[in-house]
């Protein structure tokens, strides 16, 4: 692995904590998501990352340590930063990477994957882009494709593998054995525990979102439990 961007560095080993929220909940608004992210921020994490241009506009201000940030557009298909016209906006925002749908599935605009990444390097030289995979081959096709950062966020979501219970670890392993780039393992990572073992099965850093900053499914977990007495 080549010398390691300033802001990757400073994400190795850390927590990068998930600040977002589901269209109609509570706090589906960007100040409070601005909140949220400094609150994760004075707690530790490494590194924030959060969706949405209100909200990266807020966020990139008041946090000081990097922000990987993202559009979700739709629900189907490709939607997480689905084109280089959103790529593009979501770099203006000061976040300093982009993440992005990684699959092999048709983008909306049609570009492919590495013409996505060129063309957004070439707007924005400064911005380090991040690839969301779903499994092995996205992992592979998006390190081709000049990725900088490689993460296991869409596994279990588009078909090519099972949802487990947990992060997906066997995904970690497969990553790093062939990756040339950080791995930032994330999806489904729900306890301090999880968080060390995908470090331990080769992760540079780790995303947790909904057992930090989503107190509706934090809540229902405590819920259930005490139902099931």
């Amino acid at each position: 692995m080549s010398p390691l961007h300033p802001v990757l560095e400073r994400l190795r080993g850390g927590l990068i904590a998930s600040a977002q929220a589901y269209p109609g909940e509570p706090m589906r608004d960007p100040r409070t998501m601005d909140q949220v992210a400094r609150a994760c921020a004075a707690g530790g994490a490494a590194g924030i990352r959060a969706q949405g241009l209100a909200d990266l506009a807020l966020i990139t201000q008041h946090v000081d340590v990097p922000v990987i940030g993202l559009w979700k557009d739709g629900h189907d298909g490709v939607f997480i930063t689905p084109t280089l016209t959103h790529a593009i906006a979501v770099a203006a925002t000061g976040c300093q990477i982009v993440a992005l749908d990684a699959t092999g599935r048709p983008r909306p605009d049609g570009l492919s994957l590495a013409r996505t990444i060129a063309g957004l390097k070439q707007a924005r030289p400064d911005v380090l882009v991040m690839a969301d995979c779903g499994c092995l081959d996205d992992a592979r096709a998006a390190q081709d494709a000049g990725a900088d950062v490689l993460g296991t966020t869409l596994a279990g979501y588009t078909g090519e593998r099972p949802a487990t219970e947990g992060p997906d670890l066997e995904l970690v392993d497969q990553v790093a054995a062939i990756a040339e780039v950080p791995l930032i393992a994330e999806g489904r990572v729900h306890t301090p525990a999880q968080a060390a073992a995908a470090l331990e099965h080769g992760a540079f850093a780790v995303v947790v979102g909904t057992a930090i900053t989503h107190p509706t499914t934090i809540t229902s977990w405590f819920v259930q439990a005490l139902r099931s007495r």
